[in-house]
C-alpha cells in the first residue's frame, strides 16, 4: 500500500481530503505530515495557487525521509468583480492570522454594492504531489458559484457560508457534506488526482 503524506496542519482541509480519497477505493494509505514531523507555519509567499502548493509540499519534504510521497495543497475564493480578490490572500483577506468571520464580513463588505450575476466567484485548488528524484505532478480543481449577500449555513469552513455553487440555491454551509464532497473544488482536484493515482498504483 502505498503511503500520501498530507503537508497541512489545517485540521479541515485533512478531514475532507482524507475522506474523499478513502471513499476512492484506492490501496493509498493517508497521512498527515504531524505523523512524521511537526508541520512548519509556512509563509505563502508565492503569488499563485501551484507555486504556494509546490512551496508547502516541498517544506514538508526537506523534512521528512526520502523516498516519501506528499501531497499538498492551495486554494482559495476568486470573486470577478474586485479582479480575482481575495485570491492566494483567502485565508488572511481582513489580516494576518484573520478568522473566517472576518474574513467573511470584509468581503461581503468590499461586495455591498454589487447585485446579482455580478457577484460571480469561483473556488480554485492546486493539488501539488511530489515523490522521489524530483517527480513532481499538479491538478486544478474549479467550482463555480455566487457569492451570497449574508453567511447562512454552519457546515464547512472558510467561506463556505457565503458561497452558493452553480446549480444550487443554498450556500456550502446549508448543503449536506455529502453534495459538497462532489462539487467542491478540492473534490475535482482530488478526481484528477485519485484517476493518476489508480493508474499508477493500483494495477
Amino acid at each position: 500500500m502505498k503511503n500520501i503524506y498530507l503537508a497541512t496542519s489545517n485540521i479541515n482541509k485533512v478531514q475532507e481530503l482524507t475522506d474523499i480519497i478513502n471513499s476512492s477505493g484506492l490501496k493509498i494509505n493517508i497521512a498527515t505530515a504531524m505523523a512524521r514531523v511537526n508541520m512548519p507555519v509556512i509563509e505563502e509567499t508565492a503569488d499563485t495557487f501551484s507555486g504556494n502548493a509546490k512551496l508547502k509540499a516541498y517544506t514538508f519534504e526537506e523534512l521528512t525521509t526520502k523516498n516519501t510521497w506528499v501531497l499538498a495543497d492551495d486554494s482559495g475564493l476568486m470573486v470577478d468583480a474586485i479582479q480575482g480578490n481575495p485570491g492566494v490572500y483567502s485565508s488572511r483577506y481582513a489580516k494576518d492570522g484573520a478568522s473566517d468571520s472576518e474574513n467573511i464580513n470584509k468581503l461581503l463588505k468590499n461586495l455591498k454594492d454589487i447585485d446579482g450575476i455580478k457577484r460571480s466567484a469561483r473556488f480554485v485548488c492546486i493539488l501539488a504531489l511530489i515523490g522521489s528524484d524530483g517527480f513532481e505532478i499538479t491538478f486544478k480543481g474549479v467550482c463555480k458559484g455566487f457569492i451570497a449577500k449574508k453567511p447562512e449555513g454552519k457546515n464547512g469552513f472558510g467561506y463556505d457560508p457565503i458561497f452558493i455553487p452553480e446549480g444550487h440555491t443554498q450556500t456550502f454551509g446549508v448543503l449536506d457534506k455529502s453534495i459538497k464532497s462532489k462539487i467542491s473544488h478540492r473534490a475535482r482536484a482530488l478526481t484528477k488526482l485519485i484517476c493518476w493515482l489508480g493508474s499508477k498504483f493500483n494495477h
